[in-house]
């Protein structure tokens, strides 16, 4: 008879104990699937005494996650605690060096260090798997690392942050700012404890490095993504944008080019008919494109219970059947280090700017977009205020670095008030 697949679960939080709920409930499912029981032997967490809605009398309970991941009854240590570092981190290398496979949802951790993680795991033949790691219950990770492991991937995008979509999407369907809809958001549940990984672009910047790195095989860098979050963002661009027929998302993109891997999460705006621009809510949404597949688009629940938990089981069984793959799709010491890239591709931008409301003031502005060899396709100047007006631009296809030379050179014409707020416009299906 085939042995058990014995787990040892750290962190009962939302997902540990959706984990938890699916084992109990499918374990007869998941046994008839993988031709072996999946137990769990132990499991750890902060408190022993918090009620979470589920019984947990039937395992050990381990204070210290490192002991959980080094007991001889734990084939599989299953990091749920979060954190890049800590806890999360000393328990997984603990459960390494004992041998032990890991399956994570912890972004941070493997943003961070991935490489050496990976290393480490296939130098003594254990396996790290993370598919809840990225866009919640959507299979991202196994369909690069699978179905298109024989493509060339060109391009992979998407909008990978619930928090961020949903607090766009809300903007503009219930007309309320971005400080209420972010008051709204930590109301539901739906800010991380640090805010700024979410609406900062951290979070899903994370989920960027680990795709790029799996798509490009290169040694993951979170450090080299261009970051931008969207607190700057207010109605004004929502209503501006959708009178362009377009909608403003976080969007990430990663790309290999000729000048290195470009990676950057910022708000860009999309056209409102595309496949991202419908995205409402808290779905995430994945786009990738490959030489021989073309373009492939998933789409689903990016956090919650029920599709993280999900992700992670998918792992869990993936082991179970005794599938083993590298890291990062092929073996951690093959992956090359990427010369990281800033992103040339022109494209048309939005600008928003206050304008001292004096004579001359948008011809000084125009006159420093021309001299960068920046054209304007249109311009909109509305709503005087007492000593100032607000302007809207959109540019003709540009450079970001052209661009940038020209946001630096306003802010020295004494006509702009504040920081303009720049926005690519990202011709997407």
């Amino acid at each position: 008879m085939t042995t058990p697949l014995r787990l040892g679960i750290a962190g009962l939080g939302t997902v540990g104990v959706g984990v938890v709920r699916i084992i109990r409930r499918q374990a007869a499912l998941i046994e008839a699937r993988t031709g072996r029981k999946v137990v769990i032997s132990a499991v750890s967490a902060r408190s022993k005494d918090k009620d979470r809605g589920v019984s947990l009398s039937d395992y050990a309970w381990e204070d210290d996650p490192v002991a959980l991941a080094m007991r001889d009854d734990v084939d599989v240590f299953v990091e749920l605690m979060g954190g890049d570092a800590g806890p999360a981190k000393d328990a997984t290398e603990a459960a390494i060096k004992a041998g032990k496979d890991v399956v994570t949802a912890n972004k941070a951790m493997l943003a961070m260090h991935g490489h050496e993680l990976a290393l480490a795991a296939e130098a003594v033949g254990c396996i790290i798997r993370y598919e809840a790691a990225v866009a919640g219950g959507i299979p991202v990770m196994k369909t690069l690392t699978e179905a298109l492991a024989g493509n060339k991937i060109t391009r992979v995008m998407g909008v990978m942050n619930g928090t961020c979509n949903y607090i766009l999407t809300q903007m503009q369907a219930t007309r309320q700012g971005y400080n209420a809809l972010f008051a709204e958001a930590d109301k539901l549940g739906y800010l991380e404890a640090d805010p700024n990984l979410d609406v900062g672009g951290i979070d899903a910047g994370h989920k960027l490095a680990l795709l790029a790195s799996v798509a490009f095989g290169t040694q993951v860098d979170f450090d080299a993504i261009e970051l931008e979050g969207i607190q700057a963002i207010t109605l004004e661009d929502i209503d501006a944008a959708a009178d362009m027929d377009f909608r403003i998302k976080l969007l990430g993109v990663a790309q290999m080019t000729g000048r290195g891997l470009e990676q950057r999460m910022s708000p860009c705006l999309v056209p409102s008919n595309s496949s991202l621009g419908q995205l409402e809510g808290g779905t995430n949404m994945v786009v990738i494109e490959g030489d021989a597949v073309g373009q492939i688009v998933l789409r689903g629940a990016g956090a919650g219970e029920g599709p993280t938990a999900s992700a992670v089981l998918s792992d869990i069984i993936d082991i179970a059947r005794g599938l083993r793959l590298p890291t990062f799709g092929q073996p951690a010491t093959t992956l090359r280090k990427a010369r990281p890239a800033k992103a040339a591709v022109p494209a048309p931008y939005y600008l928003r700017m206050q304008l001292v409301d004096k004579p001359g003031a948008l011809a000084k502005v125009a006159a420093v977009l021309g001299d960068a060899g920046v054209s304007i396709d249109r311009m909109k100047q509305y709503g005087h205020a007492d000593t100032s007006a607000p302007v809207l631009i959109v540019t003709h296809k540009v450079t970001r670095t052209a661009l940038d030379e020209a946001l630096e050179a306003m802010t020295k014409t004494s006509v702009v008030l504040g920081d303009p707020v720049a926005i690519r416009i990202e011709q997407v299906d």
